[in-house]
């Protein structure tokens, strides 16, 4: 993408009403402009990485078997009073009643819908396991939505809902979906730790959040340092294995590690005192086991191997996409801007022309954009009549990982620049070299 043809519109002033880095930046990179209080339109280039997360997760999701579908915003409240929720859940719930008089709701989640799902079509333990997953708008009323999209009214979530014959079977889906949320979270370049959490008006009392410490974090996180150095990395695993998701649970949730709703003083006080850390954490995700919690409300039962009707087990499993954008601009920013994980980055890499108008440069620069477009990558070239001051600026601004600078002088001497925005080292590359770096970085 030229620069010169793209919608960017950055912002020099920081917004009065943005209180943490995350909501700033996004704010000043021209990633999102807000609406109304809490709900925000994304632009071009937030909406880039919005869709590499949502990406990655659909990836990550489809790895461990699960099934991708999609529901709607609305849904019927007679659903909602079949589980006994719809009272229960709060002025967080937008109610809404359409021209025939019907009570309608914006879903803050589908839990159950999935289960009007699911006993419209599956009768037979031979159906289970299953797990259906979506990623969709929500809407929750929060009182005071604040901190952009860390906290909004409108945020696009991915929710699946698992379904198996006994409990056994539904806690290994649980395990399932920790294993494949810690490779989504390592694939964007996060470390968030899965903590012993309450289960809030979802239900169920085995629950875990996933979290991203960080000092704007809306909860207080107790843990034990050792955690820290936990990495799932590049392992393989068979998801239909009990034994090798088991040991992955146990290998990430054996140390202290619990939010404030969980805390336990005289456990965490059996952690060595040079390993207790008290901090903040951002909530990006939340798995909950929450057994017949609907299907008996609901009834949605299946047939055993012995005839008999029995309430499925089920477990419902959230991350929150647009949150994710906050979270890492919260875990990867300086005071100049966003520093971008190639994971999800917008583009791979800037170009920077310091001279544009010059033959040699134009010519040069067009000869890398075309290059890296040829070998996959998307490139955004700073094709614009500014300064190089300006140009520089807006880079580290909207946080690309690598940037590329060509200007006359390198020319003469046969190289371009090819700096790291986390570390703000450059090193001088010949052309080819240069890009053969670039592939080499993202693998391709």
């Amino acid at each position: 993408m030229r620069l010169s043809r793209y919608f960017l519109p950055v912002l020099k002033e920081t917004p009065s009403e943005a209180q943490i880095a995350s909501h700033r930046l996004m704010l000043r990179a021209g990633m999102i402009k807000q609406q109304a209080a809490g709900i925000y339109s994304w632009l071009p280039l937030g909406y880039k990485v919005l869709k590499n997360i949502e990406r990655i997760v659909h990836e990550e999701q489809q790895r461990a078997g699960h099934i991708p579908i999609l529901m709607p915003t609305l849904q019927s409240a007679d659903l909602w009073r079949e589980s006994g929720r719809y009272d229960d859940y709060g002025q967080e719930m937008l109610r809404i009643t359409d021209r025939h008089g019907r009570d309608m709701l914006y879903g803050p989640t589908n839990e159950e819908m999935v289960t009007d799902i699911f006993r419209a079509h599956v009768g037979s333990y031979k159906d289970l396991p299953l797990t259906l997953y979506h990623i969709q708008w929500k809407f929750r009323d929060e009182i005071r939505p604040r901190f952009g999209v860390m906290r909004g009214r409108e945020f696009f979530m991915k929710d699946g809902y698992t379904f198996d014959l006994t409990r056994e079977d539904a806690l290994h889906a649980y395990n399932r979906h920790l294993v494949s949320y810690l490779r989504t979270y390592e694939r964007m370049g996060l470390q968030a730790i899965p903590m012993r959490a309450d289960g809030g008006p979802i239900g169920g009392d085995y629950t875990h959040e996933f979290l991203v410490l960080a000092e704007t974090g809306e909860s207080e996180v107790f843990y034990d340092s050792e955690i820290t150095d936990l990495k799932f990395g590049d392992r393989e695993i068979d998801y239909d294995s009990v034994e090798a998701c088991q040991a992955v649970l146990e290998e990430f949730t054996s140390r202290y590690a619990r939010t404030d709703e969980t805390h336990d003083e005289e456990l965490f006080n059996e952690i060595p005192e040079e390993r207790r850390r008290v901090a903040r954490g951002i909530e990006v995700g939340q798995i909950f086991y929450f057994g017949t919690k609907y299907s008996e409300a609901m009834g949605a039962t299946v047939q055993d191997s012995d005839g008999n009707k029995v309430p499925v087990e089920m477990g419902s499993h959230g991350i929150g996409v647009s949150r994710l954008v906050g979270a890492l601009i919260e875990a990867n920013h300086d005071d100049k801007g966003i520093i971008w994980p190639e994971g999800v980055t917008p583009f791979h890499c800037g170009i920077v022309n310091l001279k544009q108008g010059d033959d040699e440069a134009d010519a040069a620069c067009e000869a890398l954009y075309k290059a890296l477009t040829a070998a996959g990558l998307e490139p955004l070239y700073d094709d614009r009549n500014e300064r190089a001051g300006g140009k520089f600026a807006t880079m580290d601004l909207i946080g690309l990982p690598w940037r590329i600078t060509v200007g006359p002088r390198g020319l003469k001497n046969g190289v371009v620049e090819l700096t790291s925005r986390r570390t703000g080292e450059s090193e001088e590359l010949a052309f080819e070299a240069a890009v053969a770096k670039v592939r080499e970085i993202y693998g391709v």
